[in-house]
């Protein structure tokens, strides 16, 4: 019978967790006004990338900046009449130390120079407060990141009592992938952390894509409803293939074992179990093994088989023990 045949190779294979994720922002922002302004200007395009620092929006300050005018005159009056009692003071200490002036007069005269300082003082305050005011104006990006659609426009009034934020920004790299394992293997999982060996592949549905991380938390308590733990990656995500909200399939990879492999094409099943036919001097022979995992269609086989055996991967529906076999595409195996 013509059969296509496979050797056995001992090669490293990966011990693998798959399941379904999600993934989600490691930071987000609802972008809000801190003074009531109008909107003069909108410094992004809906949907567009951002960095921490960019401009956003643009609020009307000239209020602002007139008040900051008016403390400033008021500063520099204060500082005037400063000055003025401070000369006042060194005066009337003179004539006192010449009985020409009276003690009261002194002491007039140090108190209008401590109102004038205080005042001076307390609109400098003012006017940093002021800035402060100034510098909400011009609201910025706090983090880097993906703009969602601005909410107002030019000409709308901002208001802090607002509950629905101007916009939004996503943080989208990097980004998390949260998905849940049983927690049988939670030992597993810690050792592949403890020994920076776990990593983990998402795949988008539909597309086959895929993004690498690693796994960078567990969390600390196990749902005893489900007997399941949550696990989270960082993926670095440059290339944005991650979006915020997407299900993936997760496949977490815990360590990778030598062990003897065939494809998995090669297995069989009968009443007895799991067997593989082996070609031998031409003829094959039912040979039982024990399949510990099977990864990326190649089958991990934990006893049964040896390394270099050969092993019938397709033909098997006319095969039986003892039958003879002519390889396709190569020569008998002897």
């Amino acid at each position: 019978m013509p059969v296509v045949t496979a050797q056995a190779v001992k090669k490293p294979v990966p011990v693998r967790i798959e399941a379904l994720g999600t993934v989600t922002t490691m930071a987000s922002v609802a972008v809000k006004a801190r003074v009531d302004s109008e909107i003069t200007a909108v410094k992004f395009e809906d949907g567009a990338r951002v960095k921490q620092g960019d401009v956003l929006f643009v609020l009307d300050s000239r209020s602002i900046e007139a008040d900051m005018k008016r403390v400033e005159a008021t500063i520099v009056s204060a500082e005037a009449q400063y000055e003025q009692a401070m000369r006042d003071v060194k005066r009337y200490t003179d004539l006192l130390s010449k009985n020409a002036s009276t003690q009261v007069t002194l002491n007039n005269a140090e108190t209008q120079a401590n109102v004038s300082r205080a005042l001076a003082d307390s609109n400098k305050a003012t006017l940093e407060g002021l800035k402060v005011q100034l510098g909400y104006c011009t609201i910025r990006a706090s983090i880097s990141g993906r703009m969602s659609m601005a909410m107002v426009k030019a000409g709308n009034i901002a208001r802090q009592a607002d509950t629905t934020p101007l916009a939004t920004i996503n943080q989208v790299a990097p980004i998390y992938v949260s998905f849940t394992v049983p927690q049988r293997v939670l030992p597993d999982v810690r050792t592949a952390i403890v020994a920076e060996t776990a990593t983990v592949e998402a795949i988008i549905p539909g597309s086959g894509a895929r993004a690498q991380g690693a796994v960078t938390m567990i969390e600390n308590t196990v749902d005893t409803s489900t007997g399941m733990m949550t696990v989270r990656a960082t993926m670095p995500n440059e290339n944005e293939l991650l979006w915020p909200g997407t299900l993936v399939n997760t496949q977490l990879t815990l360590r990778s074992d030598p062990r003897v492999t065939v494809p998995a094409t090669a297995l069989q099943t009968n009443q007895t179990g799991t067997f593989v036919y082996v070609v031998k001097n031409n003829a094959v022979a039912v040979r039982n093994v024990t399949v510990e995992r099977t990864v990326d269609g190649e089958a991990a086989i934990e006893k049964g088989l040896e390394e270099g055996e050969v092993v019938v991967i397709d033909g098997q529906l006319q095969l039986s023990n003892g039958t003879k076999v002519t390889i396709r595409g190569g020569k008998a195996e002897s």
